[in-house]
């Protein structure tokens, strides 16, 4: 019992110590002035004293900025100095702390936010009633032909004010159908028997000399009907190879092709002639004649790749038996595949008799699986 009793008259000995320590620091203890405090005592102040005092400042702030890391600025503190330097005629070199450049930058910041403060609207817009909400979804819902100016003009026959960036945003939330009309890949469905597409592959030989190959391609069977070979591709010359594809009226009713400047008037005037309806693709729209694209993408992969041509002859016998292989022996995946323009099979080929005999084609590069007759 008594070495507690002293334990605890110890305890609240170091207490009533701390206390005493406290309070007196706290006497002691010089309070800050404010800014302004201050500021009305050193007007009545010498001049040579202020200008020591500064000095000392200056010294210690010199020796903080050595070793203390990057002070932390209130908003006060920052227009507290931007109002100062503005006062100040050589405020730049009084600067220790920050640089000039961060003083320049609140001023700005500050400048930013008071016109903005004061350019913002002084009553907020009222909502969108929800009938006027309903009523622009539903015509938008109803015309899917109409856009929001559109809209605008309607509601305003109905004396309804909005505007077209409003319409817009509420248009964005209704599914829009698609417009009436008949879309590229229904219209080759339709006519794809009917349909021709026609393009240019350009090569280059053994010595480095521009090649020129024209195909024409029949969308419906992926047929090759017609390659040609040039060194010089006119508008003579795809007019005279549209004659040599259309022999005897054997003609398409459409032909697609691309606005290459190789195709003039003359190649134009022979398919008006011909009866044939010349359809253009778009401007840098390379899927509007896809099929004839593949197609030229199966040239080079399967065939001019491997090959160095010696000239226009022999681009000429090349093209000549890879289009006979493309055309009667290779299986088309676009056709389930199936061979675009099959020969008879021979008659032990009906009935699954008959040895299978390999065709090299290509010198060896493809081949093709018949059973012998």
């Amino acid at each position: 019992m008594l070495v507690q009793g002293f334990a605890r008259l110890r305890q609240f000995a170091r207490r009533c110590a701390a206390a005493v320590r406290a309070r007196v620091r706290r006497w002691t203890t010089p309070r800050p002035c404010s800014q302004a405090t201050g500021l009305a005592t050193d007007l009545v102040r010498p001049r040579q004293e202020l200008l020591l005092e500064n000095a000392f400042l200056r010294q210690q702030v010199i020796v903080l900025s050595r070793a203390a890391k990057r002070p932390a600025f209130t908003p006060r503190d920052r227009g507290l100095l931007v109002l100062l330097a503005s006062r100040l005629p050589n405020w730049a070199s009084a600067l220790l702390i920050i640089r000039p450049e961060t003083v320049l930058r609140w001023h700005r910041q500050g400048f930013r936010l008071f016109w903005r403060r004061k350019s913002a609207p002084r009553t907020q817009p009222s909502p969108l009633a929800t009938a006027t909400i309903d009523l622009v979804k539903q015509m938008a819902r109803d015309n899917p032909l109409w856009g929001a100016e559109r809209i605008r003009g309607e509601l305003l026959t109905l004396d309804i004010r909005v505007s077209k960036r409003t319409i817009q945003k509420y248009m964005r939330e209704v599914p829009r159908a698609r417009p009436p009309g008949q879309a590229w890949a229904t219209f080759l469905g339709n006519h794809a028997g009917d349909v021709w597409a026609c393009d240019f592959l350009q090569v280059t030989d053994l010595l480095f000399r521009p090649l020129f190959a024209f195909f024409l391609v029949e969308l419906g069977s992926r047929r090759v009907v017609h390659v040609g070979v040039t060194r010089h591709p006119t508008d003579a010359w795809v007019a005279q190879q549209l004659r040599e594809a259309t022999p005897y009226g054997a003609q398409p009713r459409f032909l697609v092709r691309d606005n290459d400047a190789k195709y003039g008037p003359r190649s134009a005037q022979v398919a008006e002639a011909s009866g044939i309806t010349v359809v253009r693709t778009p401007v840098q729209a390379p899927r509007a004649n896809a099929i004839c694209e593949r197609f030229l993408r199966s040239v080079r992969r399967e065939c001019l790749d491997h090959l160095l041509l010696l000239g226009e002859t022999h681009l000429r016998r090349a093209l000549g038996e890879y289009v006979a292989f493309f055309n009667q022996a290779r299986p088309h995946q676009g056709l389930g595949q199936r061979v675009p323009a099959p020969g008879p099979p021979p008659e032990q080929a009906r009935h699954g008799a008959g040895a299978i005999v390999v065709i090299p084609v290509l010198g060896g590069l493809h081949h093709t699986y018949q059973r012998a007759a």
